[in-house]
């Protein structure tokens, strides 16, 4: 019998969850982002969730895996366009730019919508040429 569609998706699911994690923690660090920040931009309320999932490497729900998505292709696009130094001052300093309105990315990222980050990862895309 073929395996079914929401058994492979859970199983891949649990797969990603820690290396995604670990990679947004990385990020996290570079950008010095507090625990809440973090917290925000994962979309997770509780500390003890938050916890339990550097702890534990439990699956991830499929929201959370979505904005490490987004995450990851805005650190790679300040990758491309920017040096390291540079590209983490970039999250935090104010922006003129059409969808920031002279708050910085981080700002508009930690109004904690999936959107939010989803408008800061197209706007940098704009801006590589999509080479990120």
């Amino acid at each position: 019998m073929a395996e079914q569609p929401r058994g492979r998706a859970d199983r891949d699911r649990r797969r990603l969850s820690g290396p995604a994690l670990r990679a947004f923690l990385r990020i996290a660090d570079l950008w010095d982002l507090s625990v809440d920040q973090q917290m925000i931009l994962l979309g997770v309320t509780a500390r003890s969730t938050f916890s339990k999932w550097k702890k534990s490497g439990s699956a991830l729900p499929k929201d959370t895996l979505e904005r490490i998505s987004y995450i990851l292709g805005i650190y790679g696009a300040l990758q491309v366009l920017l040096p390291d130094p540079e590209a983490a001052a970039w999250v935090k300093r104010p922006n003129a730019a059409h969808p920031f309105g002279g708050t910085s990315a981080l700002d508009r990222m930690l109004c904690g919508q999936v959107a939010d980050l989803y408008v800061v990862r197209q706007y940098l895309d704009l801006q590589t040429g999509g080479r990120a």
